[in-house]
């Protein structure tokens, strides 16, 4: 059995790992925060002091951090990874960074002799914690079959996107845009509900049982209706994924104008400190817009 490594223990991280480690393997975690760490070391985790320390006790590494600067930091920053890796070990970056830095990360690991799966997830908190993510991976054939048994502890739709590095974060990036989509389109409908004088709450219940019907009209349309905006996946971290679906698309001369928008009515609840905010709370941003208060 494989000596596993898990460096990120966030609302998604701590959970995944925890799940590892129900499942009786050895696992070293890090964070950048002592206190999820000290938690898990309470099940049974081994703690480590950084990443470096990580992957000298480990043969497989799981990054799932926040950005592309951080998983290149764990990689490759002072006291990173390829300081003490060793050759034949695995980096799963299961974090949602840019297709193209993927590339390059993969690149400079092979030169070390590791080999790399991005891997991003959706699925949320909720996901997380119930083991039902759907896990995206790029990678080479063999090293995912080696993997898979790991990735079916932590999620239940797991598919192998494509040979290449990146072709997992592609699409994870695709998956952003129709979340985000999704989420203005619920928005939309719901305050249009509101404004026009029908009980939205029983609007949602009819279009449930329609075409409309969607895992987020169902889990984000229920948020919006309370007033949860509580942090499942922040905006900040839907906005770093639209930011790279729009960046890409520019590479590839594409239009993107739906998630373009999108874009500019999360920026609009950042601007008002809502940065951390659940990404549901997009509906925000249409209810100023339309001059429309709800009571909370």
């Amino acid at each position: 059995m494989a000596k596993l490594g898990f460096i990120g223990l966030g609302i998604m991280g701590k959970p995944m790992a925890s799940h590892l480690l129900n499942a009786s393997h050895t696992v070293c975690v890090y964070d950048l925060l002592s206190e999820p760490v000290k938690e898990l070391a309470l099940k049974g985790a081994v703690a480590c002091g950084n990443s470096k320390e990580v992957a000298q006790k480990s043969e497989v590494i799981f990054i799932m951090v926040p950005d592309t600067p951080d998983v290149e930091a764990v990689l490759f920053g002072e006291d990173g990874v390829a300081e003490s890796v060793r050759a034949d070990s695995i980096v799963v970056d299961m974090s949602s960074i840019s297709p193209i830095h993927t590339k390059e990360f993969a690149k400079k690991l092979d030169a070390l002799g590791v080999k790399m799966l991005d891997a991003p997830v959706s699925g949320g908190q909720l996901g997380a914690e119930k083991a039902t993510l759907s896990i995206m991976v790029g990678g080479q054939p063999e090293v995912f079959e080696q993997i898979k048994p790991y990735f079916e502890i932590m999620g239940k739709n797991i598919v192998h996107i494509g040979d290449n590095n990146g072709d997992g974060q592609i699409c994870k990036v695709a998956n952003q845009i129709v979340v985000a989509l999704t989420i203005e389109a619920v928005s939309e409908a719901l305050l249009f509900a509101s404004k026009a004088g029908a009980d939205p709450g029983k609007v949602r219940e009819a279009l449930l049982g329609g075409f409309a019907q969607s895992r987020i009209l169902d889990l984000h349309g229920e948020r919006m209706l309370e007033r949860r905006f509580n942090p499942g996946f922040r905006i900040r971290h839907q906005q770093k994924d639209l930011n790279l679906a729009l960046q890409s698309a520019r590479t590839l001369g594409l239009s993107l104008p739906g998630t373009a928008v999108a874009q500019e009515l999360f920026n609009a609840v950042a601007a008002q400190d809502g940065s951390d905010l659940d990404h549901s709370a997009l509906v925000q941003a249409l209810e100023t817009l339309a001059n429309h208060k709800v009571s909370e």
